[in-house]
This record gives C-alpha cells, sequence and structure tokens, in this order.
C-alpha cells in the first residue's frame, strides 16, 4: 500500500475537501476535512474514515493510521491560523 492507494480508499469512501497522506507504508499520517464529519465527536469521525478502509485494517495491510479530521469549517480556521 502507497500513499496515493491510501488516499484514493479514504476519498472512495468519503466526501474530501481536502485529504493529505504521508507515510512509511506501514505507519501512515493522514489530515482529512470532510463535511461528513459535521455534528460528530472525533472517535465517530474516525470510525468513519476506518469504515472506509474495511477489512485492512485488520489485516494489517494498513498498520497504523494516525489523523487529524476537520469540518470544512474547522478547516478554514485551522489555515487562517
Amino acid at each position: 500500500m502507497n500513499a496515493e492507494q491510501l488516499q484514493q480508499l479514504i476519498s472512495a469512501g468519503l466526501p474530501c475537501d481536502h485529504l493529505t497522506v504521508e507515510g512509511d507504508g506501514r505507519h501512515w499520517y493522514a489530515t482529512i476535512v470532510s463535511p461528513a464529519f459535521e455534528g460528530l465527536r472525533a472517535i465517530a469521525r474516525h470510525q468513519r474514515v476506518y469504515a472506509t478502509l474495511g477489512s485492512r485494517m485488520q489485516t494489517d495491510e494498513v498498520h497504523a493510521l494516525s489523523m487529524k479530521t476537520f469540518t470544512p469549517a474547522e478547516w478554514a480556521v485551522q489555515v487562517q491560523g
């Protein structure tokens, strides 16, 4: 699995306004901005992302995924600093 493949999996299952994925092939870091996160707490947002990966988390295809999740409004504040 490479960063582009992981990015495609996430964006295929979740509408993303912004998505970056970095990592070393086993340990990944993602920044995900999605309107689907509106009204959800952090754990529910992460569960939505994990759902897009399906069994890849259980089969160790994606060993670790650290993520920051934002709604579009939260991201706008984050970017403007």
